[in-house]
């Protein structure tokens, strides 16, 4: 017979209660980090890396030595073989006179090159001074220097032929440099935007398509050279490749001074869609950050390259040229 005590049934077990997390107490889901342009950030590194004076000391004494031991085997080659075969021994000569002379075109080419650039920024700085001092005699000066300079182009002549018709009409220093951008400049304006677009579309389409390494930064530093030499001859200062190597240092160093090298700004979040394309693919968002950093790598360029400052017409804005430029690349809009 059972014991009547016991009794069947559930068993309740009493233990301490602790309050459980609230759902609102749980910590945000990490945001994904925002696309930095890698590929110009890099590029903007080496440009302001300035060599120690060692490394220059080691670099300048090298290709010394490497110029001597190759002039000296190369006397000894050609005088060698004169004295066994005058023949063979005239051909080499001659050889090397055509290479002597390659070498000289190349260094005349070379220093025409920075007398362009030099050219320009003699422009830049006598046009800044009559602005400043409203100085019409200077602005004249300006105003001749420039008809001298683009003289020889025919899409500019309608452009040179009103301003000489006008300038007379103008009393002050700022109207003339005004009709010198209005006139002569517009066009070239127009054609270093376009260049700057392209460069920007194609630095964007390399880094979203290409997945090896290294290549988006050899896409961003070749495209901005490309760029920024074609800039240069737009507004007639076209320059060899020492030349180029260092106006895009000057470039990049404006760019550096006025602090437009950063990323974090509403360019990148706002206009491009860096940091919403970016959730749906990491290359996209890259491409569209170094896009629009070489919109301003050109956007400088443009700056330094153009005779006179902008006063009398707007300077291109680098949210329009993204906006251009990626239009239909990533989207309907340029995000």
């Amino acid at each position: 017979m059972s014991d009547p005590s016991r009794r069947s049934g559930p068993v309740v077990i009493e233990y301490e209660a602790h309050d459980a997390p609230s759902p609102s107490e749980a910590p945000p889901v990490p945001e994904a980090e925002l696309p930095q342009g890698a590929a110009m950030q890099q590029i903007v590194q080496i440009g302001t890396r300035r060599p120690s004076r060692l490394s220059k000391w080691f670099w300048s004494l090298l290709g010394a030595l490497i110029g001597f031991v190759v002039s000296v085997a190369a006397y000894d080659f050609v005088s060698g073989l004169i004295s066994r075969n005058p023949y063979l021994g005239g051909i080499a000569l001659g050889l090397t006179g055509l290479f002597l002379l390659v070498l000289l075109a190349i260094a005349l080419r070379e220093w025409l090159g920075f007398a362009r650039l030099r050219r320009l920024d003699h422009i830049q700085h006598a046009a800044a001074g009559a602005l400043a001092n409203a100085d019409l005699v200077a602005a004249h000066k300006v105003a001749a220097q420039i008809e001298h300079l683009y003289k020889d182009r025919p899409e500019l002549s309608w452009g040179l032929a009103r301003l000489a018709e006008r300038q007379g009409e103008v009393m002050d220093a700022d109207g003339v440099l005004g009709l010198i951008e209005v006139d002569v400049l517009a066009p070239l304006d127009e054609a270093a935007r376009t260049e700057i677009e392209s460069a920007a579309r194609q630095v964007a389409t390399v880094t979203a398509i290409v997945p090896l390494a290294l290549a988006d930064v050899v896409a961003a530093l070749t495209a901005n050279m490309r760029m920024v030499r074609r800039i240069a001859d737009i507004y007639g200062g076209r320059a060899g490749t020492l030349g180029s190597w260092r106006l895009m240092r000057t470039v990049i160093a404006h760019l550096v001074a006025t602090g437009a090298v950063a990323v974090g700004d509403d360019l990148i979040g706002s206009v491009a869609g860096g940091g919403i394309l970016s959730k749906v693919s990491r290359r996209f968002g890259e491409g569209v950050i170094n896009g629009a950093l070489t919109a301003r790598v050109g956007v400088a360029a443009l700056e330094v390259c153009r005779p006179l400052a902008f006063t009398a017409r707007k300077k291109p804005s680098v949210t329009g040229i993204i906006q251009r430029a990626l239009t239909g690349l990533f989207g309907s809009n340029g995000s």
